[in-house]
This record gives structure tokens, C-alpha cells and sequence, in this order.
């Protein structure tokens, strides 16, 4: 069977975009294929900074022929119905359908229609410029004269035609060839934009820039490779890997690895190369960090560390080359080296300023009073300047002093729950957005939090309150680090509450996959905070507090306004709870069943479904679930029709020693269990339950619910609404499958 080699050449593709367009090339050609009739046996998408290449194996030579009946009107239906059914059929004449007999319908037409296979070259023709044309780029640019309609050049206008090419960067060629394994191949020359398909691509742009005539995919890639190309994306990333790991290892160091940054760099070369460039020690003052960042922002190099261990960094750094220079890479890496040397100096100059007086100190008086501020500590001018900014953190929320305020109050409050040092947490809630104003993260966002730690022990901050300000912004996600001491983890929580609460009250929810703020990324970090550090927080009423100042900046129309907000947020982290526990492994329908509305103890919950998921495996578990589900089935049933149910159980309409048993056992099981779950014990109170099991069954066995005196049948009914109370002090059963 044929093989497709498909080609799209251009110039430089960012590295960022590289990976998903191969995958987009080959999901769009492989399904266009296929709708057309065509089978494959395997696809492999490839890509490099000048190449997107798709290579399909097997691909069936002829499209197979189709035959298809369409049922028509009746015989005797109106001219327009017939008219209708030709026209949908392709038909001319009525002549050319059938007439099919249906006993019970009568007579009607059918429409034999057949199309017949076509040359798997013909259909690759017509699909690749509708493909290429409207291939998804992120971003895209017309070029060429297509891009300028007539005259637009003298007229002095921005010419873009409806028939211009978009694509990342300029297409420069493309080659699709296409035959067997062992036989000769042939050109598809389709055509778009004056660029016409062949089987002549070229190399590397600096060592091989002459044409390279391909057959077919194997010799597609050794040419590629003798003309200076790596064309598997894996493989380039593999031997920047293992190369630099030697270099650095040669020269008694360590790489420091990092998997984007190399995502990244194998995006940037066909051929690489690895070289080592350094700078200065006295660069090496600078927290590491900021070092990584800049040399790795910048010129998309790896940095190094002794391999005696440790955090520091040495003074040499990684760089990857397109190019084998003939003087083995010396001028390369003293250009990187005159760069990366200009941009630490840059980034020593951030470090000390950050760390010295600001020049306006006696504009900042009032910000420090009101935040009780020190100003002989540069993290609290910094803290002191951000405020008497007046810095907006959302059009509607206020300032970043404002939100400080109130994450303020909010931490006080919570360090009464987590048992955190309320002085300490004080001081870190007022430092936490402080380095916002520090040069550093002005230069490097991504170190805010972690700069602020610096920092504060640079000024002799206690270590947990320095710790806070890093962690306050923790956990970024599932995998990141939870906030390290009570100190951080309270702040953490104001910050994230506080976020939350405001977004919510101004209306800015997550809609769909959309997502600004990274709300769902707040509540999650909440959720585990709280599951996992074993905080007991009263959710509804924490909420209730951190709304209480965003009044002042968007107040609410009524209370009932107010309790839709808290209600429908307090929704929303049950949804993040819901992730979370499923993510651990919890079932869906156990934590329906132990989740309301109003649980706002989000441990207390997980704490119920994993008794619950313990419980319910067991043999007791099982058979007193199949009892109970039963008995509030039937209740539920009744309920529905109108059925009079007893408002309690009268003892003297007892009438069966089963049902006796069965009230007995309620009585006694249900004050067992509200008793454990009052001492927040739920595998007590399940296993209270679980004596239920016996006398729900020997109930069911010997007892007629539905008997025909009305008081006995509506005792019984409120036997079956005591099974169902006693049960919900755990768990509502009903909700539990199986």
C-alpha cells in the first residue's frame, strides 16, 4: 500500500506553537482522508523550526465505491414532495428511481445512488489547500502579492485579499510525494498561492541551503541529516539533554535541568550544538533565582551548579547553537557571554536598589501608619509605596492596599481557627504584596512571593513570617507545595478567600473553560489546604466576614442579594471538592451522598465519604444498604401519592414482634450514631448503623407495610421514615448506587 510524505517549509515557526501544529497537520489531513473514503495504517507527525512533516503509511490507493438507497415520498404524493426528493437525490427524471412496495405503506420511491472510488492522489489534491488555507495558527500573517489587492501599493494601502495565504511566518515550499514502498513514488502538485507542490525541499539554512530531491519518507530523513537537519523533536531534545549533562559533568558541574526550557531551546535548532559560556563570580551574589531567570528569559540558556551540591550556582551556563562554527563555537559563546553578563549586571543593579532606601520616604508616613509600617526596613517602604499608589488591583475591587486591609482583618480572624500566632500573621499579611513593588519582580513576575521571602530575612523578618509571604500565594495547582507553617497557610487562605469573595460579589465567575482569575485554582488550593493540613473551617460564616468589607466597594442591593452570592460560592468549592475527592478515588455517588447544600465543613466531609467508602464495602454495609434503600424507596413512593405517614411511632400500633424489633433496633442505633457523630467519629456511627441490617430485613420478610388499617399503615410508613433519619445523620443512602 502507498505512503504520503507530506512537507510544509517555512520560515522560522516559534518553538511554542511547533508541537501542537504537528498534531494539528496530522489530525486535519488523517480525518480528511478518511471522510473521503481513504484508510491508513499509521500516521507520525514531525517538526522543526522550518518544517512541519507528516509521514502516512499504508494509505489505501482508491477511495472504495459507495452505494446508497434514500427512501423517497410515496408514489402518490404531491408533485412538490417528488420534485424535492430528485433534487436531494441528484436525480432528473423520476424514471430513475425505484418503486418499492411496503405492505402496510403502499407504494414509494427509492433513489439508488452509487459513487464510485477515486485515486487517493486526486482526493490529497483537493483536500491540502483547503487545509493549508485555513490551518489554526494562533497567530498568523499574509505576505507576497496575493496579500495586496490591485493599486493597494501606490495607494498606499495595507493590502490583505480575501486570497492571500495566512500562515505562521512566509510558506516557502512543499513537498508531498506519494506511492508504494518499493515502487517509484509521484508528485501530487497541488497548488496555492503560486507555491506548487514537488519533491525538492532543502536543508540546513547555513550549512546545507542547496535543494534536496526526496522519494519518499526513509531517505527524506537521511538527506535531511546529511544536509544538517534533526528532524524528530524528541531526538534534538535528547541530545541537548545528554550533551549538556557531559559538558557540564566534563567540567566538574551539574546541569541544571529543566524540561519547558528545553521543550523550548529543541524548538530553536535543526542541528544542535552544545557549548558552555560564563561570566563573572562576583555575579554569583545575586540570588540564584534571579540568575536562572535571566540567563534562561534571555538568551534560553541552562545554568549550572557544583556537583558538590547545594542551591548555588557556578559562573558557566549552557547554551545551544544551530550552527558547528569552525572555530568551535568560540565567538558564539563570547557573544552569549557579553549578553548574559549585560543582563546580570542589570539584575545586580534590581538587587541593590531593592534593598536601599527609596527617595521619597516622606510621602509615605500615612501608608505606614495605617499598615503600621517601619520605614527604616526597605521591604516596608516597599509595602508603604504600594498603597500611596494607590495601585489598582481590580477596577472594581479596589486598590492593593485596600485588598491588603481586608486580607488583613480576614487573616486575624482564621489565625483564631488554625491557631497561628495572630502577631505573626499580622506582620506577614501586611508584607505579603510587598515586593510587587521591588525592581526584581518587577523584571521577573514569576519571583514574586519568593523575592519577598529574600527580603524579609535580609531585614531580619521572623523566618515564618518570611515563609508566609513566599507561601501565601501557595498551592498554584494539584502538584505545587502547600503553604509550609500555620503562619503561611492562615495568610494563604485570607488571600485566596478574599479573591474569591470579590470576584464573586462583582460577578466575574469562571464561565466554561474560561477561566481569568484562576478562581477554580483559589478554591482547589483551599480545598486542600484544608483537607490536607486538617483544618476545621466553618466555611459559610468565614465568607459571611470576608464579604462584609467589599460592601464598602460594591454594596448589595439586599442581604438576599448577599446570601445568593455566599450561596452560590459556597456551591462552587463544593464543586472543587468534588475534583479533589475524585481525584483521590473516592466515588461519585458517596460523596453525593454525604454532601449537601449547606456543608460548609469541607474536612468533616471528606472525613464522612472516606467512613462512608470503608462502611459500605463491607458486608454489613451491603446488605444494610440494600435494606435501607428499599425502605426509603417505598416511603418515598407513598410520600409522592399522598399516603398519611405518622409524624413519630406509636408504640401501641406495633403490632408484629418484627416491627417491634425493628423500632427497638432504630431507637438504639440512631442514638449510638448521632452520639459518635457528634464526637465527629463516622466509622462509630456506621458500624451503630450497621445493627439496622437484621431487623430491616426480617422487617421486610414478615411485615406488610401497606396494611389496610389506615393508623397501622402510617405507623409502619413512619418506621420507614425512622430508618431514613437515622441513616441521614451519616449519609443519605438513597443517593449511594448499588
Amino acid at each position: 500500500m502507498p505512503d504520503l510524505l507530506l512537507e510544509l517549509r517555512s520560515e522560522e515557526i516559534p518553538a511554542r506553537m511547533q508541537r501542537k501544529a504537528a498534531g494539528d497537520l496530522k489530525k486535519l489531513v488523517t480525518d480528511a482522508l478518511v471522510e473521503a473514503g481513504l484508510t491508513y495504517e499509521g500516521a507520525r507527525e514531525y517538526w522543526t523550526p522550518r518544517r512541519l512533516t507528516l509521514d502516512i503509511r499504508g494509505l489505501t490507493a482508491r477511495s472504495a465505491d459507495q452505494r446508497e438507497e434514500r427512501k423517497g415520498p410515496r408514489t402518490d404524493a404531491p408533485e412538490g414532495a417528488i420534485a424535492g426528493f430528485l433534487r436531494g437525490a441528484g436525480l432528473s427524471s423520476i424514471s430513475e428511481a425505484q418503486v418499492v412496495n411496503d405492505p402496510k405503506k403502499g407504494d414509494f420511491y427509492v433513489a439508488v445512488i452509487s459513487r464510485p472510488g477515486r485515486p487517493a492522489e486526486e482526493i490529497i489534491a483537493e483536500v491540502m489547500p483547503g487545509i493549508i488555507r485555513n490551518f489554526p495558527w494562533p497567530k498568523s500573517m499574509r505576505w507576497g502579492a496575493a496579500s495586496m489587492p490591485k493599486g493597494a501599493r501606490f495607494a498606499g494601502i495595507d493590502g490583505k485579499g480575501p486570497e492571500s495565504l495566512r500562515w505562521v511566518r512566509p510558506l516557502q515550499s512543499i513537498v508531498c510525494v506519494f506511492g508504494p514502498e518499493h515502487e517509484e513514488t509521484q508528485v501530487i502538485p497541488f497548488e496555492i498561492d503560486g507555491l506548487v507542490a514537488s519533491n525538492v525541499t532543502y536543508g540546513h539554512r547555513f550549512h546545507a541551503p542547496d535543494a534536496i530531491t526526496v522519494r519518499r519518507f526513509d531517505d527524506y530523513v537521511t538527506s535531511l541529516e546529511k544536509a544538517k537537519v534533526m528532524l524528530d523533536a524528541d531526538r534534538r531534545k535528547d541530545v541537548i539533554l545528554h550533551d549538556a549533562r557531559d559538558l557540564a559533568f566534563a567540567n566538574g558541574l551539574d546541569l541544571v535541568e529543566d524540561e519547558g526550557l528545553l521543550e523550548e531551546v529543541s524548538g530553536l535548532v535543526e542541528w544542535p550544538h552544545v557549548l558552555m559560556g560564563e561570566f563573572e563570580q562576583d555575579y554569583l551574589e545575586i540570588p540564584s533565582e534571579i540568575i536562572r531567570l535571566t540567563i534562561k528569559t534571555n538568551q534560553k540558556c541552562f545554568v549550572t551548579r557544583p556537583q558538590t551540591g547545594g542551591e548555588g550556582l557556578s559562573n558557566r551556563f549552557i547554551l545551544i547553537s544551530n550552527i558547528e562554527a569552525k572555530d568551535g563555537g568560540k565567538e558564539i559563546m563570547h557573544g552569549n557571554g557579553k549578553v548574559v553578563r549585560a543582563r546580570l549586571s542589570d539584575a545586580k543593579h534590581f538587587w541593590t536598589r531593592d534593598q536601599g532606601d527609596m527617595p521619597d520616604l516622606d510621602t509615605l508616613k500615612e501608608s505606614a501608619a495605617k499598615f503600621d509600617l517601619d520605614l527604616r526596613k526597605p521591604l516596608d517602604q516597599r509595602m508603604a509605596k504600594l498603597d500611596a499608589l494607590n495601585v489598582t488591583f481590580h477596577a472594581k475591587l479596589g486598590t492593593q492596599g485596600e485588598r491588603v486591609e481586608r486580607i488583613r482583618a480576614l487573616a486575624k480572624k482564621l489565625a483564631e481557627v488554625t491557631g497561628a500566632d495572630p502577631v505573626l500573621v499580622d506582620r506577614a499579611a501586611v508584607l505579603a504584596k510587598a515586593d510587587l513593588r521591588t525592581e526584581a519582580v518587577g523584571e521577573f513576575p514569576e519571583l514574586q512571593g519568593l523575592m519577598g521571602r529574600k527580603y524579609a530575612m535580609l531585614q531580619g523578618e521572623d523566618a515564618s513570617v518570611a515563609a508566609a509571604i513566599e507561601d501565601h500565594w501557595k498551592p498554584n495547582g494539584p502538584s505545587d507545595r502547600l503553604p509550609e507553617g500555620k503562619v503561611g497557610l492562615t495568610v494563604a487562605l485570607a488571600d485566596k478567600l478574599d479573591t474569591l469573595v470579590g470576584f464573586w460579589a462583582i460577578d466575574e465567575k469562571p464561565t466554561g473553560s474560561k477561566d481569568p482569575f484562576a478562581l477554580r485554582r483559589a478554591a482547589l488550593g483551599v480545598v486542600r489546604i484544608l483537607l490536607e493540613r486538617k483544618v476545621r473551617l466553618p466555611l459559610n460564616t468565614v465568607l459571611r466576614t470576608a464579604i462584609l468589607p467589599i460592601e464598602d466597594i460594591k454594596p448589595f442591593v439586599t442581604d438576599v442579594s448577599k446570601d445568593v452570592v455566599i450561596t452560590d460560592l459556597l456551591s462552587f468549592f463544593h464543586d472543587r471538592l468534588k475534583v479533589y475527592l475524585r481525584d483521590q478515588g473516592a466515588r461519585h455517588d458517596l460523596i453525593d451522598a454525604v454532601l449537601t447544600p449547606d456543608s460548609d465543613d469541607l474536612l468533616m466531609v471528606a472525613r464522612r465519604v472516606e467512613a462512608l467508602t470503608a462502611f459500605i464495602t463491607s458486608e454489613d454495609g451491603k446488605n444494610l444498604l440494600a435494606g435501607t434503600k428499599r425502605a426509603v424507596q417505598l416511603l418515598a413512593a407513598e410520600e409522592k401519592k399522598g399516603t398519611v405517614v405518622a409524624d413519630g411511632v406509636s408504640e401501641e400500633l406495633l403490632r408484629l414482634d418484627a416491627e417491634k424489633a425493628l423500632w427497638a433496633a432504630i431507637v438504639v442505633a440512631s442514638k449510638e450514631a448521632a452520639e459518635a457523630v457528634a464526637r465527629e467519629d463516622f466509622r462509630s456511627a456506621m458500624e451503630a448503623l450497621s445493627k439496622l441490617r437484621i431487623p430491616v430485613d426480617k422487617f421486610f420478610e414478615d411485615v406488610l407495610v401497606n396494611d389496610e388499617d389506615a393508623a397501622i399503615r402510617a405507623n409502619r410508613l413512619a418506621l420507614l421514615k425512622a430508618i431514613r433519619e437515622a441513616t441521614a445523620t451519616v449519609a443519605d443512602f438513597s443517593k449511594i448506587s448499588g
